[in-house]
């Protein structure tokens, strides 16, 4: 039986003025659970929404600062008393409740404080050991129930995150377009394929003044198309399409990455690095021309094109490419990929880059 689900979203600076109407439905007895930053940013908002409104908040709680079974298993006991869960702040928080939520069998509810990953729309939790490296995909196909999309909490966020989640979101869709090439896509996968052109189009377009306009703070149209394509659009070929469309090489190098100690040390965020892999993988995949226009983008707004802008050398590239195909992100691919195709990607791309 084929499955796919999908969730609601309210997006805007008054976006919170719909908790009460969606959530009652799903219980009376709400957890907060989220990154310490983003609590101190959305809780007294949440707070205020349900007031007087029979939705009780069980507490708040910090989610451990990474996305790591010893948190989840942490977290237990914390929501015993709650119906549903509220999950927020950026990937790791929100991925942190999502699979939490799955494996107790609640309703969770996502409050993206950054536009820095679809995981606030998706049903794929993703979970890292405690020292960051990647551990396994938590697989379900149960997405969040509703998105609180605070538009005006994301304006006033750092910008590096939005930058970053431009990065990730670009990958979406080039790894489903090039991982489905020798398929004939079922319907599910076809509609998110051809979605995906919206994961894209809109941040070659819009990317750079979003940035400038999140640097200044302001809500603008711009920046709302980006926060949507990041969130939305992303998210939603995420659940349509089968696991290994929604994955591929820029994601695969991603994961090589965090075997370095660098990467966690100088505070790479998850979609810059997947901007460089993208890059890699349109130069694996010798689409020239549009490497060369992404790769002028990434230069536009400082994403890295180069392997010392993520502090990684050449002579990391056999752990970190071991690595990358150590997991199921190429499994399904229109061609073999071996560790020297992405060492020479690589290489050919510090040439150009």
């Amino acid at each position: 039986m084929q499955k796919a689900l999908f969730p609601g979203y309210t997006v805007g600076p008054d976006a919170y003025e719909d908790i009460v109407n969606i959530c009652s439905a799903y219980g009376k007895k709400a957890a907060i659970i989220g990154g310490r930053k983003a609590l101190a940013a959305a809780e007294p908002q949440i707070r205020k929404a349900v007031e007087g409104s029979g939705i009780e908040i069980t507490g708040t709680f910090w989610y451990g600062g990474e996305a790591s079974r010893e948190n989840m298993d942490m977290l237990r006991p914390q929501v015993a008393d709650a119906d549903m869960i509220f999950a927020v702040g950026g990937g790791k928080a929100i991925d942190t409740c999502k699979v939490l939520a799955h494996e107790t069998n609640r309703p969770f509810f996502t409050f993206p404080t950054i536009a820095s990953t679809c995981a606030s729309c998706t049903s794929l939790g993703i979970v890292y050991h405690p020292d960051g490296s990647l551990r396994e995909y938590s697989f379900s196909k149960i997405p969040p129930n509703h998105i609180f999309i605070n538009t005006e909490i994301i304006a006033n966020a750092p910008a590096r995150y939005l930058w970053a989640g431009m990065g990730d979101t670009m990958a979406k869709h080039y790894e489903c377009t090039i991982s489905s090439r020798n398929d004939v896509p079922a319907h599910s996968d076809a509609m998110g394929i051809a979605l995906s052109s919206m994961c894209a189009a809109p941040i070659l377009r819009w990317g750079k003044q979003a940035m400038a306009d999140c640097e200044a703070h302001r809500v603008t149209p711009e920046l709302t198309e980006i926060i949507e394509a990041i969130i939305i659009s992303t998210g939603y070929v995420s659940n349509f399409v089968q696991v290994d469309y929604t994955t591929g090489m820029a994601h695969a190098m991603y994961n090589g990455f965090t075997i370095l100690p660098s990467t966690e040390e100088y505070h790479h965020l998850h979609g810059e690095v997947v901007s460089y892999g993208i890059l890699v993988m349109l130069t694996a995949d010798k689409q020239y021309a549009e490497r060369d226009r992404l790769l002028a983008f990434n230069r536009s707004i400082g994403l890295p094109t180069h392997l010392a802008d993520i502090h990684a050398r050449p002579e990391d590239l056999p752990a970190v490419t071991e690595k990358a195909l150590a997991g199921i992100d190429v499994r399904v691919w229109p061609y073999p990929v071996a560790q020297q195709m992405l060492i020479d990607a690589v290489m050919e791309l510090e040439q150009v880059g």
